[in-house]
């Protein structure tokens, strides 16, 4: 007789040939730990040689799982839960599990009995951005346990990952403020989802906040379909920029828009959200946040793996949002735009909230804020950031992934007295970078504006709350040579006693004299220029009364208008500058006694070359 098909062995079978009941085969095939080594041995060889494959349902009914996961989605024909989904299931695929996806077609009457059959059928539950109501979904919940949720707030009980659609939405604002737009329209999502709900509160709070900004909102949708339909609507309320709900609005948006012969961003900007795949391939290319949602898939299965083991959850935070400047979005057109050569009386501080914004008749051109939300280990301290250009160009960096403590443009120190006002860790002596518990903290005690001037009285206080210095800031903007200028003036008093500042340079780390007003620039191929030459080996510990930064069609240009400190700076790890105060030897302070430190700083929109370069400091 014929050997019989590997398809027929059943475990009767391998118990036979290994003289063992069915319960040891089923106990080896499951992994259980309670069978004899030899045993083991001898049931595996048995099932081999009759190549036998133990069945998935059975073990599952034995083991009481599936191995599997239940994601339900709303849309799968939107990208954003495509790349959710691809996250999840390339987490999952590692632990052993697939994925079982049920789509609700944006059906909130549908969703929970959809939820709870796929529950069924499944270990876990991911849940995306559901639409029904709050308390249905609390109503679910407890029935379809383990669950998580992607891109909507549960109950305190129930994890989630979410991301900050608010935070988002507001990027993209203060992105086409910068530029000079003053009247918007928001082309509205589905009204059942969250993430949409996030997005008109962030609105709301920015039209209280930034003077003259006139938000329309329009319904619309989530679709292609959906933006080509709203052109008409977003033509006849006369704006001049778009924020869609996302990136697919945008792109039936900015198809309908070439049809109808409106340039796009000559006569309207248009934004997107999310980032998708083929937002850089949109015509034109598309302006948008970016939200890594396929990193966020990874995260909920993480958090939902550990809720499904019963470990701690020890996942990531969630990915933070990024906005992609691409060719959709510009300035304000030039019949709709104010002069933006205004007299210098058009540049001036204002009070938003708990922050102070500079602003011209081109738009928001800086943010002060006063780092009330840093971390301790970051040395809370007062920056600014975003510092545009006239044109809306970002020339700030604020908690990059290369050195989370760098915040835009900021009086940071890496010891006075040995307390890191610089942040992240500390070169010791020796042994190299630790990361210490002796970070510091700039306070202001507060501040005063008048037209173009802010000054900020601050003490410095160490990582035990005792005062070390004072410090009177005093920043002031002005328009300039077809740019604008920012003079920033610093005075430190001892009044608590002596100080002594150090940099690592002083501490043994060779060249690391960082320490100062330090600038930190984006990431982008970048122009070094300066008095003692071009590139980085020219300026670097130059004492250049000037250094020029060229990125693309924009400039930024350094001067020290005082005493002239060597130039702190860095180039390829990342982009940044400072004049060092303590280059290669401690900077001591008597007590009572002060410190000036100033900075200036022209923003152009344009490229300079070496010699406009030094005829623009020379005229500083």
């Amino acid at each position: 007789m014929g050997r019989r098909p590997k398809d027929t062995i059943t475990i009767a079978d391998v118990a036979r040939a290994a003289q063992v009941s069915r319960a040891t085969v089923s106990r080896v095939m499951n992994g259980r730990l309670s069978v004899a080594p030899e045993i083991v041995a001898r049931v595996r060889a048995a099932a081999e040689r009759l190549d036998y494959r133990p069945s998935d349902l059975a073990r599952s009914l034995s083991l009481g799982r599936t191995n599997m996961v239940a994601l339900v989605v709303p849309d799968l024909g939107n990208p954003l839960f495509q790349q959710i989904l691809r996250g999840i299931t390339n987490a999952s695929a590692a632990a052993g599990y697939k994925v079982l996806v049920a789509e609700t077609d944006e059906d909130p009457e549908a969703e929970a009995a959809i939820a709870i059959e796929a529950r069924r059928r499944c270990d876990a539950l991911v849940m995306v951005s559901p639409r029904m109501d709050e308390e249905r979904l609390r109503e679910l919940l407890p029935q379809v346990q383990p669950v998580i949720l992607v891109n909507r707030q549960g109950p305190p009980e129930v994890s989630s990952v979410v991301v900050d659609y608010g935070r988002a939405v507001r990027i993209v604002v203060d992105h086409l403020v910068g530029l000079g737009h003053r009247r918007l329209a928001f082309l509205s999502g589905p009204a059942a989802s969250a993430s949409n709900t996030l997005r008109i509160r962030a609105l709301d709070v920015a039209e209280r906040e930034i003077p003259g900004l006139d938000l329309v909102r329009l319904e619309c949708g989530r679709s292609i379909e959906d933006g080509y339909a709203a052109v008409e609507r977003v033509l006849d309320a006369q704006v001049t920029a778009v924020v869609a709900f996302n990136d697919l609005v945008a792109f039936g948006l900015l198809a309908r828009l070439n049809e109808v012969g409106v340039a796009v961003p000559a006569d309207l900007s248009v934004t997107g959200m999310d980032d998708i795949g083929l937002a850089r391939f949109a015509v034109p290319s598309l302006t948008t946040v970016r939200a890594p949602q396929r990193d966020l898939g990874e995260l909920a299965w993480q958090r939902l793996h550990a809720a499904i083991a019963g470990s701690a959850d020890a996942a990531d935070d969630v990915p933070e949002l990024r906005l992609a400047v691409r060719a959709s979005t510009g300035p304000v057109p030039r019949e709709q735009r104010l002069a933006a050569e205004a007299p210098a009386a058009g540049i001036a501080w204002q009070q938003q909230g708990d922050i102070f914004a500079l602003g011209s008749s081109a738009g928001l051109l800086a943010r002060y804020e006063f780092g009330q939300r840093m971390p301790q280990v970051h040395a809370p301290r007062p920056y600014l950031h975003p510092v545009r250009t006239l044109g809306g160009h970002p020339l700030t960096e604020v908690n990059p992934g290369d050195h989370r403590h760098h915040y835009g443009l900021s009086l940071s120190v890496a010891l006075v007295n040995g307390t890191s006002y610089w942040g992240g860790r500390t070169y010791v002596r020796d042994q190299g970078p630790m990361l210490l518990r002796n970070h510091g903290q700039q306070r202001s005690r507060g501040v005063t504006v008048k037209d173009r001037e802010l000054v900020d009285d601050i003490t410095w206080y160490d990582a035990q709350g005792r005062p070390h210095l004072i410090e009177k800031r005093r920043l002031v903007g002005d328009l300039a040579f077809g740019g604008w200028r920012l003079d920033w003036q610093s005075t430190l008093t001892a009044r608590y006693g002596p100080i002594q500042i150090d940099s690592p340079a002083t501490c043994g780390r060779e060249g690391a004299a960082y320490g100062g007003i330090f600038w930190r620039l984006p990431s982008a191929p970048t122009t070094i220029l300066s008095a003692s030459g071009s590139g980085l080996s020219a300026a670097f510990g130059s004492r250049s009364p000037w250094l020029a930064f060229v990125q693309d069609d924009v400039s930024l240009l350094l001067l020290q208008p005082d005493q002239i400190r060597p130039w702190f700076l860095r180039s390829e790890e990342y982009i940044g500058a400072c004049p060092a105060l303590a280059w290669d030897q401690p900077l001591a302070l008597r007590p009572d006694e002060e410190l000036p430190l100033s900075l200036t700083a022209l923003l152009l929109d344009r490229t300079l070359d070496e010699t406009e370069a030094k005829t623009l400091a020379g005229r500083l």
